[in-house]
């Protein structure tokens, strides 16, 4: 029943990290938390970076390493690469939270326009799909600029991966 506990405990500290470049989400709401395993006093953390540049990678697994010392573990971090993270991982209250926060949610394949591929992306605050790519980086890699042509906001796209 301890070592049942100790895991809860050890994943809810882990699991509670924010992403230092997107503050609204978790590392469990954006899925690159793969899993938390405790061995004895150990709690060993295995973390996927969003993409193998990630500037932030270094930074979320410090931050994964003092929750799970603050909580009253001894603290290891793996990096997983493989398989590779996808923005399929993002579970749906990590959509919903980006959305809430202005970033429009990593579109999948029904999103996808015929012509070239693109990707119709709703605009984060009126929900409408008329919306324009500005620019293919956003405030980090990882997401695109687009605007709304129907309430004229910018915001960020978590691009799909």
């Amino acid at each position: 029943m301890v070592a049942v506990l100790d895991q809860a405990r050890a994943w809810d500290a882990a699991a509670a990290v924010p992403d230092p470049e997107v503050p609204c989400v978790t590392v469990a709401d954006l899925g690159i938390l793969r899993e938390v395993i405790v061995d004895g006093e150990v709690a060993v953390a295995r973390v996927s970076p969003t993409y193998s540049g990630c500037p932030a990678v270094m930074a979320i697994e410090m931050a994964v390493e003092a929750a799970l010392r603050d909580a009253g573990f001894e603290a290891r971090v793996e990096r997983v690469m493989s398989p590779a993270w996808t923005t399929d991982w993002i579970t749906d209250e990590g959509r919903e939270k980006l959305r809430a926060y202005g970033i429009a949610p990593p579109v999948g394949a029904a999103g996808k326009r015929a012509l070239f591929g693109e990707v119709e992306v709703p605009c984060p605050r009126c929900a409408r799909v008329t919306t324009e790519k500005i620019s293919e980086f956003g405030s980090t890699a990882c997401k695109a600029q687009y605007r709304c042509t129907s309430c004229g906001e910018p915001f960020d796209y978590f691009k799909c991966i």
